[in-house]
């Protein structure tokens, strides 16, 4: 483990050097804050507790503050990881400042919707823990953002071989882990919510009000809600969801999906969604012609095909100049004139 160490380390280094300002002052900003950690409570400043959001207190700067407030030196680096990830996978296609408002929207997103859960928890209990003992801190949210945009951009990508895991099936699959922790007690419950949240928050950011170059979110079939779960509960999840999205949609917190159609195209009638990307459309296409690619090597490799050259000469080597019969009355037709003609045969 510790020859391994050195590498991880200077491959972490080059990686956090070729990244932007807004990556290196987060992951400065959680070191810094880890650091001051050892002289203060940090947590109780800058995380979220519910019983303090909310009036008649609003520590609202909380929202901002508690994804960079670690206490741990082992969440300090998976946090560390999963900023200096999004900078070298999400910042190119995104761009620092997209990049900046999506770690805004989605930390701030869990701490009010974790807030309200833990308020509405107590309403249920009348516990005061949940209020005022319960701390919401760190990147467990963020962390769940970014596996869910990966999962947009990249998520035919496959991350584990054996057994094939592709990136599209991540987010759901660490949700169900984080979960089993939390039933075994080694995880908290606000790193629970933290990271639900998360993910909840992200998707329907990408989902409905990312601008870019087409518009705004990203309405295309493989980035679904359904597309989260296991095929077999798809279509159920896709009914819900569909009902939900129809309701928010008469409430005027969603659009309406909007279908344009080019029938001044060259070729056949187009039908684009606002938020589909046409790099992502090239991207399937190139996955899916490297994999034609591949198959096809693959058959080749199996099959031996036969030479035609090969086969061609052994059957003209077997093949008489002259059929038989040919052969046969040409000799009969010379007997016949050197018969006729003796004379010319002799040379008189």
């Amino acid at each position: 483990m510790k020859r391994y160490l050195p590498v991880a380390r200077q491959h972490f280094l080059a990686a956090a050097a070729s990244t932007s300002v807004v990556v290196k002052a987060l992951c400065g900003t959680v070191l810094a804050l880890y650091c001051l950690s050892f002289l203060t409570n940090t947590v109780h400043g800058l995380g979220v507790t519910p019983g303090y959001l909310f009036p008649p207190n609003f520590w609202l700067w909380t929202l901002l503050t508690h994804a960079v407030v670690e206490s741990h030196i082992w969440d300090v680096c998976v946090g560390l990881g999963a900023v200096v990830v999004a900078g070298r996978l999400l910042e190119p296609l995104w761009g620092a400042l997209e990049l900046l408002v999506f770690f805004a929207v989605v930390n701030v997103s869990v701490g009010i919707l974790g807030g309200f859960s833990y308020l509405l928890t107590y309403v249920a209990t009348f516990n005061l823990d949940y209020l005022f003992t319960v701390r919401i801190h760190g990147m467990s949210g963020f962390i769940g953002g970014v596996l869910v945009a990966l999962k947009q951009t990249m998520g035919d990508t496959v991350v584990l071989t054996v057994p094939q895991v592709r990136m599209k099936d991540v987010p759901m699959m660490g949700l169900l882990l984080v979960t089993i922790l939390r039933l075994t007690t080694l995880l908290s419950s606000s790193l629970l919510a933290s990271y639900g949240y998360g993910v909840l928050s992200s998707w329907v950011y990408l989902r409905f009000y990312q601008k870019h170059s087409r518009g705004r979110g990203d309405m295309s079939d493989h980035f679904a809600f359904a597309t989260f779960f296991p095929e077999i509960f798809q279509p159920l999840v896709s009914m819900v969801a569909n009902v939900i999205y129809s309701v928010l949609v008469k409430i005027r917190i969603c659009k309406k999906t909007v279908k344009r159609y080019d029938v001044g195209a060259p070729s056949s009638i187009t039908i684009s969604l606002p938020g589909t990307d046409p790099q992502d459309a090239e991207r399937r296409r190139q996955l899916a012609l490297k994999a034609l690619n591949e198959r096809l090597k693959r058959v080749e490799d199996q099959v031996a095909w036969p030479s035609m050259d090969e086969d061609d000469k052994d059957d003209l080597s077997d093949m008489p100049l002259l059929p038989e019969t040919s052969r046969s009355n040409g000799d009969d037709s010379g007997a016949a004139e050197h018969n006729a003609f003796p004379g010319l045969s002799s040379g008189s």
